[in-house]
């Protein structure tokens, strides 16, 4: 089997060095009057002062170096450093630049030149047509000159790379917007209203590691003093992930009618639909759990999903694992019910793995042991507030960009 060949590295030029007597001052002409860019203002021990400037268009740097007083770099300071910097439009950058201060050696001139080439082997020369650059020179506050300079073919290509960033600049803030309109589609497909019932307190929040994502909560009404509570996670992230989770829920929503009387049926036939309006390697992990308002009575599927915690209020924990398998991958798909009995102080957690495989700095996970604890020390709080605790720990733990969505429903029995 061949291999495939691994992808070139990128590689840009890093600086050209100018020699300065005052990294400050010469910042500042840099800055203020050419209207540079900072890239880096560091200092490495030993190595001293690093400064580094870029034109704004531009992704060459220039290192202002100050060398130290009679070392034989001090002779470069305040000549011709043979750089050229390059514009569409000589003129207005010079105009610009002598408002500012800047001193040039001559206005801009223009030059034409031409080239020969080998002919045929006779030895005739074969001439090329003219082309044209306008150009002047200026100088710097220590007297380093360069080149300002604006060739016609040059002028050509900038003027196209200026509409090629155009026109990608505007193509990302369309898709911005568009990602912003998907974001607050989403958003409406969490619930949005939470039946009242007698016996049961719930809450369930959903933390986006993108703008919009595959994990799933909802919380549905089942009719006769039954709630559903539902929490999934799509294999999937990004629009991907968000649009089979809309699949997902729309699949649930529709068939929830006959989940009171026949659960089985009704997941099997939300089975059966995702199997077929996706494509063959999308599956979702759920947790579907019926609650009993009159009888606190809680029967429950896990399809593939990360087991639920249970927690008595007696301090015991129960763990309610897979009763079948994930939905979207079989046709032949049977799935397995059972039931708890909650008591008043009981405490139920439900959660996606961007809770459990958050990892800090170290690479570790937060990990079901971290959202045990966390859930046995805020027990005696509210659900809403629990809920908000545990995302603010998982948060606290990994402080860096979130790679997935954080998930969690928490339901306590009064």
């Amino acid at each position: 089997m061949g291999t495939a060949a691994a992808p070139q590295p990128h590689l840009r030029m890093h600086a050209v060095n100018v020699y300065v007597r005052d990294q400050d001052r010469s910042l500042r002409f840099y800055l203020e009057q050419l209207g540079f860019n900072l890239a880096f203002d560091v200092r490495f021990g030993s190595a001293g002062r690093w400064v580094a400037v870029a034109p704004p268009d531009g992704s060459a740097l220039l290192m202002l170096i100050a060398p130290k007083r009679g070392t034989p770099e001090q002779k470069f300071i305040g000549r011709a450093t043979h750089v050229s910097f390059v514009t569409e439009d000589v003129l207005g950058k010079f105009n610009e630049w002598r408002k500012r201060g800047v001193r040039f050696t001559f206005p801009p001139r223009l030059r034409r030149f031409k080239y020969e080439r080998p002919g045929e082997p006779s030895g005739e020369t074969r001439q090329t047509p003219a082309w044209g650059a306008v150009f002047t020179r200026f100088k710097d506050a220590d007297g380093n000159s360069f080149a300002l300079v604006g060739f016609d073919e040059v002028s050509r290509e900038l003027e196209a790379q200026r509409r090629a960033a155009a026109e990608k600049l505007e193509a990302d803030k369309r898709a911005a917007q568009e990602l912003e309109i998907a974001r607050q589609v989403q958003a409406r497909l969490f619930p949005q209203e939470l039946p009242v019932l007698r016996t049961l307190e719930y809450a369930g929040a959903c933390v986006q590691a993108r703008q919009v994502g595959g994990d799933y909560y909802d919380f549905l009404s089942l009719g006769r003093d039954r709630l559903g509570l539902v929490i999934g996670d799509i294999a999937g992230k990004g629009i991907a992930g968000a649009l089979l989770m809309a699949n997902l829920q729309a699949n649930l929503r529709s068939q929830c009618a006959i989940a009171l009387d026949e659960p089985q049926r009704f997941l099997r036939s939300v089975n059966q639909l995702f199997y077929q309006n996706t494509a063959d390697s999308a599956y979702a992990t759920l947790f579907f759990a019926e609650y009993d308002d009159r009888g606190r009575g809680l029967r429950y599927a896990n399809c593939g999903h990360l087991c639920g915690l249970l927690l008595r209020r007696d301090g015991t924990l129960e763990r309610l694992d897979s009763t079948c398998p994930v939905l979207g991958l079989f046709t032949a798909w049977e799935c397995a019910i059972d039931e708890r009995f909650l008591c008043p102080g009981d405490t139920l957690a439900l959660y996606t793995d961007g809770v459990t495989e958050a990892f800090d700095t170290r690479q570790e996970e937060f990990g079901d042991e971290r959202l045990t604890a966390a859930l046995r020390r805020h027990s005696r709080l509210c659900p809403a507030d629990i809920v908000s605790s545990i995302v603010d720990e998982v948060r606290a733990f990994s402080p860096h960009e979130q790679y997935d969505d954080i998930t969690l429903i928490v339901a306590k029995c009064r």
